[in-house]
Formats: structure tokens, C-alpha cells, sequence
């Protein structure tokens, strides 16, 4: 089931339109203030999840009044963030694939702290991707390969999350290596180009944050 979770950020109304006609989602889920710009393309998630203290009081009424869909509202003293909740329940639900849109803003807290959380997904073996209109954000514990007539931006970005990860090989990239190592406080992994109409990372242990931007 591909599941979209629409959350509190930087959101171009044009770009969440195109992607929920293009991808055609089984479930969406308005997290907070995302359910505002939802309202404004006329979609209706199935699931509004939040401590509801950015959405407007009138706005979240108005799908209350809506029986069939469903609200999870949760105190504003919590250990979690709302998106943490909404990814959490978008693997409970059974998606095989979740994306974000709204995840990426003026918050780098927030960002940063949304980057984290795609763990949860990893570990569950989701696929599950930050997107905007300049980047698409996903983290990976595993060989993978890239099909150049698959992604739509220029860069390819890989970022350590965990301190280190080794034996990196990268193949069908501008700028290959072998067996190297990315570790915390390096840049070694910015702003690569795939050269090949396949490109392949390979590496033994950690996770790596793999950002796709366009600029």
C-alpha cells in the first residue's frame, strides 16, 4: 500500500496535487497544519494525526464532521513529534511505501529531526521518502541501484547517519570509490552525478542518508 503523509512544512500546493495524481496513494495522512493544504486542493486524508496546535480550529471541525475519517489527537506534551506518529502509524496500517511531503522547511529542527525518524520505515524495510520539488530525502542500510531514467534531479548526496560507514564502493557515478569511508563531520559524499544509465553503492554496515536534489 503506498501511503503519502502530508505534514507541516514548506508545501507547493502545484507539486502536492501532481504527486497525489500521479502516484495514486491507497491512504493519505494530514499531519497538523498539513491538513491546511489539503483543505486547499480539495483532497480528504483517511487519517488526521496531531496535537492540533498549528491547523486552524475551523478548518480541522470541518473533518470532524466527517465520519469517515479518522482523527488521532494527542497531547502537546509528548515525547514524539507528529510526524514521528504519522510515520509510525503508516507502518501499522501496512504500507509498503510511505512518502512525506511537508517534511522539509524553515525548521532545520524539524528537519533534521524528520531524517531521524525515517528509521523506523528503514527497519521495517519501507521504502520512505522526504520529497519537495528540489529534493528527495531516504535513508539506506543496503547495496542499492540507481536507474538514471528513475530519478529526476541532478545530485546524488550520501551522508552518514550512523558514525561511520565503510567499505563503500560506488559505481556509475562521476565520482567513483573504492572501498572507502564516509564518516560524521566529512563532506567526501556531496554533490556526486550518476555517469552510467545504472549506478550502484555498495558498503558492508551503517546507514546512509541519500539525498537526490536538483540544485
Amino acid at each position: 500500500m503506498k501511503t503519502l503523509i502530508v505534514t507541516g512544512g514548506n508545501i507547493e500546493k502545484e507539486f502536492l496535487l501532481k504527486t497525489i495524481k500521479e502516484r495514486e496513494f491507497e491512504t493519505i495522512i494530514a499531519v497538523d497544519n498539513g491538513l491546511k493544504a489539503l483543505n486547499e486542493i480539495n483532497i480528504n486524508p483517511q487519517h488526521i494525526v496531531g496535537d492540533f496546535d498549528t491547523v486552524k480550529s475551523e478548518i480541522l471541525d470541518k473533518y470532524k464532521e466527517n465520519k469517515s475519517i479518522k482523527i488521532h489527537e494527542f497531547n502537546p506534551i509528548k515525547d514524539n513529534t507528529d510526524t514521528d506518529i504519522a510515520i509510525r502509524l503508516a507502518i501499522e496500517l501496512n504500507s509498503d511505501e510511505i512518502t512525506i511531503i511537508g517534511g522539509i522547511g524553515t525548521r532545520i529542527d524539524h528537519v533534521l529531526g524528520n531524517i531521524q525518524v525515517l528509521k523506523y520505515a528503514l527497519d521495517s524495510n519501507i521504502e520512505c521518502k522526504i520529497i519537495d520539488e528540489n529534493n528527495e530525502i531516504q535513508l539506506i542500510d543496503k547495496t542499492t541501484i540507481i536507474k538514471k531514467k528513475d530519478i529526476t534531479k541532478k545530485y546524488i548526496s550520501l551522508i552518514p547517519l550512523t558514525e561511520k560507514v565503510e567499505h563503500i564502493n560506488l559505481k556509475g557515478f562521476k565520482y567513483e570509490l573504492k572501498n572507502g569511508t564516509l564518516t560524521i563531520g566529512s563532506s567526501l559524499g556531496i554533490s556526486n552525478e550518476i555517469s552510467k544509465e545504472e549506478a550502484i553503492i555498495e558498503f558492508d554496515n551503517g546507514i546512509l542518508i541519500m539525498i537526490n536534489s536538483k540544485d
